[in-house]
């Protein structure tokens, strides 16, 4: 194991990573891309040399720029979702195709390749293109969903066909990682029993890992709704939710950040309840200004039909902030949940959040001092950090392929169309 100038061991000298995700924070946000970003960076810094294949998301002029990453996009810049919030189809198949084309011209570059679960198509991509190298695989699973869930979000047909490639891509996951036992559990309840590792958590390290909690409550109280404007948060729920609650707490205004296609009927419908003085919706906000919502709100609110994770949960506590999270099944977001102590998990309708928003405001301090407490308990073991530690001690237990090639050595394929930056 060589050292860096500092004294740090790099476990990952001389080794070359693929990362395959079709997203990369900033440009995409979410806590998929901040991973991914703290996972190739962590890569870089351990030693290895990286390569992060995603989709075009950039113009000339803001490129991204990642010390020790090179970051190839292999499709084309496309919006990856239709107006009711459900993604197309056509951009997953064309990043998976460019994954395999890309993958096949460089099949025998890398020590391990890290990829993504969704979307989906660039799982078989990778397994395809790299099929009888023995190069590792391993394969993120941030959710796993039952039929049931893909017959609702994409309709009996592509329903049908979005549930096979999964089941396909569970048994091509030689090596699953998922970030909490529950998505685990749905790995192994969708017949898994290959190798699984259990990632520590997705918390951000830095500011938004140790912001101070303000254990003070709001004087006028706030809800606060953060995400992407889609039917899938549950966002067509808010204005009942807040005329409801409204009842009990007169003076409850609601904060709604985020953007998407249900922002104009949102506002349409807050009108039309004459509800539109007690909201904001200041749109897409900076991680500093999304700490300062949080922070200064009674509760947030996760009325989602899904979510893989929910980061928003852990991220409220941090902050003394508790939360109001619906009980939809695919909804994770309720394990994060200790009852009466960093917020409530209830009922899936508007009569159940706004019950909900009103608990939280009754409890008070009290309740943002136990969120608070909650989150220090669990911070330490829950983040990004941590994890990205854990991909690098698996990536350096790995031999070095004695036949792989070095970082600029030419194939007789050549490379697909499209800007190659590097760090």
């Amino acid at each position: 194991m060589t050292e860096s100038p500092a004294g740090v061991p790099r476990p990952l000298e001389a080794k070359r990573i693929c990362v395959v995700y079709d997203c990369i924070f900033p440009w995409t946000t979410g806590g998929a891309e901040r991973w991914y970003r703290a996972l190739v960076e962590g890569l870089a810094s351990a030693g290895a040399e990286v390569t992060y294949l995603t989709r075009l998301q950039w113009t000339a002029e803001d490129a991204p720029s990642l010390e020790g990453v090179e970051v190839v996009p292999v499709s084309r810049r496309e919006p990856l979702y239709l107006n009711d919030g459900t993604r197309r189809m056509g951009p997953p198949v064309r990043f998976g195709w460019g994954v395999f084309k890309w993958l096949i011209a460089h099949r025998r570059d890398f020590d391990a390749v890290h990829v993504a679960n969704f979307p989906y198509f660039s799982v078989p991509a990778t397994r395809l293109a790299l099929a009888g190298t023995r190069t590792p695989v391993s394969v993120d699973w941030f959710e796993v969903w039952p039929f049931r869930f893909w017959r609702e979000y994409a309709g009996t047909l592509g329903g049908s066909f979005g549930f096979a490639i999964q089941e396909l891509c569970i048994r091509l996951s030689t090596h699953a990682l998922v970030f909490w036992e529950h998505t685990a559990a749905r790995l192994r309840d969708h017949g898994h029993g290959r190798r699984l590792t259990v990632l520590a958590g997705l918390l951000p390290s830095g500011e938004r890992l140790t912001v101070e909690a303000n254990l003070q409550a709001p004087e006028q109280p706030v809800g606060l709704f953060v995400g992407r404007l889609i039917k899938d948060k549950g966002v067509r729920d808010l204005p009942r939710v807040l005329q409801l609650a409204r009842r009990h707490l007169p003076s409850l205004r609601l904060v709604v950040a985020g953007e998407g296609p249900e922002r104009e009927l949102l506002e349409q419908m807050f009108g039309e309840l004459g509800l539109s003085d007690a909201v904001n919706m200041p749109g897409k906000v900076s991680d500093d200004e999304l700490v300062r919502l949080i922070s200064s709100a009674s509760c947030v609110i996760v009325a989602s039909v899904r979510e893989g994770y929910g980061m928003l949960v852990v991220e409220a506590s941090a902050c003394g902030t508790p939360s109001v999270v619906a009980a939809n099944p695919e909804n994770a977001a309720t394990g994060h949940i200790a009852e009466d102590v960093n917020g409530f998990v209830v009922e899936p309708t508007a009569e159940g959040i706004a019950a909900g928003i009103v608990r939280v405001v009754e409890a008070g301090e009290i309740l943002r001092k136990s969120s608070a407490e909650w989150f220090a308990a669990r911070a330490p073991h829950m983040g990004a950090d941590v994890a990205v530690r854990q991909v690098v001690d698996i990536y350096s237990a790995l031999p070095r392929r004695p036949e792989r090639r070095t970082r600029g050595a030419s194939d007789s394929l050549p490379d697909p169309p499209g800007p190659t930056v590097s760090g």
